[in-house]
Order: C-alpha cells, then structure tokens, then sequence
C-alpha cells in the first residue's frame, strides 16, 4: 500500500528519515506501535541502525528518553528502581530506575536473563512499576523498544513467551542496500545527522493522536477477518502453540493505528494483512520438526493470510 500519510505524521518520518536511510517502512510501524500504545522489538546483527532509530523518534517529539543497557549481571532494581532509607527523614524514598521515561530504549535486552527481562512485564502492560508493595504510574506517553541481536550470537538468552507477548511488533532493520549505505556514508562525512534534527511534534500532540487512534472504526467483518486468521494459526499443521487472544486484540489495535497514520477513519483487510507478519510472527511456536525444513513463523503467517478468505471491504 502506497497511501500518502496524515501531513503531520509524514513531517515526523521524514525527520527520522535524515538520520535513517532507506527504512521508511521500519519507521512507519515504529509510529504504528507509538499511536497504538504498544511496544517494539527490534532484532537484528549489531550495527544497522538500532538504537540511531529509538534516538531519532525520540529527538521527533522532544520526549525524555532513557537507555538500559542489558548485561548478564543487571538485576530488575537496576530497571525498576529501589527504595533507599532517608535517616533524616526517616523513611524510604523511591529512587526511579531508568524505566521512568517517555521513551525506553533496552539494548541488547536478550543479553540479560529472563528473571531481569520480567522486570519489563508491568511497565509495558499496565504503565506502572510496583516497588516494595508501593505501585507507581509511569509518564505518558509510554513506550518501549527493545533490540536483541539474532539467538545464534553468542551470550544471549531467548526471551521468554510472556515477554515476547507484551511486544506489539517485532521489526527488522535489515542492511542498507549500496546506494543507501553510500547515502549514509555522504551524511556522516562532515556532520552527525542526530544532531541536526530537532522535534516536530510536542508530547501533547501525540497524546492527542493516540486518543483519537482508539475512535478509529473495525467494522464486525474486519473483526471476523481478525479473529479466522488467529483461528488458522491455532490449527496450522506447523504451530506447536497458536497466537492468544492477546494477538487478536493486538493486531486490532494495531491496525486502528496504521489506519490512523494513513488517513483513514476506519481499518480495511488490507491493513490487517500489511500487519499481520509483524504482530503475529513473533507470537507463534513452530514445531521442531518445521523448524528443521526451514520453515519459520515469518512463512506460517504468509500462508495464512493466502488461506484465509477475505472479505469485501467495507467503511460500515
């Protein structure tokens, strides 16, 4: 789909886009996640622009940003924060951890282990964190995005079900092609494109966009369509565990933002399908046995879209 973005969101694009080359699509789902209060995960090798995209969004909206950097011996105060005694005052007094923030940014989050990766569970689904019994809202808007290098490198952990769940897409950066890594190479010759760019869009100006994301309309029939392609996944031959109702719900939401940022106050087939690879994929477990034929989550979810009926667009 080719849809001419919402004027105000293409200038927020187009402001990533002078420090990211090349991966206009990354950056739209990354505002989709954004809009649809939902959380991004990043995997790819080290070096393609990770962390320069999580720096830019930031930058776009003048929010806080604060990075975790996962190692092998972080602990989940480390994230969360702790509860230090004031002997003047005597009492405890929350100092925040680096969850505190508008925008997260968790390096390498599969560097560390799961027992610190849980420590994310409450801030991405309820935006809060609970320190000695004492449950804290974080600031709004909210959101994380994560980056994990592929499982295959060495002293990384696999994030586990839950976490994994609590992501609303899971994006590749992938390499540039040569025309774009020379492109890059012309911009960082005499100057550093993150520091050239400044915000085009106030944190009150997205809070309202995220308000208005949720009166995006998902007629009944763009429902079925959701709810049959969850059902395949559940009975395809190669899925040891099928996406939950959290999926379904997930890829609604989604697809309210990704309508939203194209214009449109209500969700087509087509959205749902352009999403589906990146809400879905991420949720399944494939058996063993698919695995060994090469056969991933990324072509499960190809296959059931091709199998899945669609139905004749329609506003209501």
């Amino acid at each position: 789909m080719n849809e001419p973005l919402l004027p105000a969101l293409e200038q927020v694009v187009r402001n990533v886009e002078q420090v990211i080359v090349g991966k206009r699509n990354v950056i739209v789902l990354s505002l989709t996640a954004l809009l649809a209060k939902g959380h991004v995960l990043l995997e790819d090798v080290p070096g393609v622009g990770k962390t320069m995209l999580v720096r830019a969004l930031a930058k776009s909206f003048s929010a806080e940003l604060k990075r975790i950097q996962f190692t092998p011996d972080l602990l989940p105060s480390d994230v969360i924060g702790v509860s230090v005694y004031n002997p003047k005052e005597r009492q405890f007094e929350y100092k925040p951890g680096p969850i505190v923030a508008h925008i997260v940014l968790a390096d390498e989050i599969n560097r560390t282990s799961p027992k610190t990766q849980s420590a994310l569970l409450e801030a991405m689904e309820e935006g809060s964190v609970t320190v000695d019994g004492v449950t804290r809202a974080l600031p709004q808007p909210f959101f994380v995005m994560a980056t994990q290098n592929p499982i295959e490198y060495e002293g990384t952990y696999p994030l586990p079900e839950a976490q994994l769940d609590r992501f609303l897409l899971k994006l590749h950066m992938g390499y540039p092609s040569p025309d774009e890594e020379i492109e890059m190479l012309n911009r960082l010759e005499k100057t550093a494109p993150l520091a050239e760019i400044g915000p085009v869009m106030s944190l009150d100006e997205l809070l309202a966009l995220q308000r208005k994301v949720a009166d995006v309309h998902v007629s009944d029939t763009v429902k079925r369509y959701i709810v049959d392609l969850i059902q395949q996944s559940r009975q395809h031959e190669a899925v040891y565990l099928g996406v939950s109702p959290r999926g379904s719900a997930a890829l609604m939401k989604a697809a309210q933002a990704y309508a939203f940022i194209h214009g449109r106050d209500f969700v087509i087939p087509d959205d749902v399908q352009q999403l589906a690879p990146y809400v879905l994929a991420h949720r399944l477990l494939v058996r063993p046995e698919a695995k060994w034929d090469k056969f991933d989550a990324e072509a499960i979810i190809g296959q059931l879209i091709a199998r899945t009926p669609v139905p004749v667009p329609g506003r209501r």
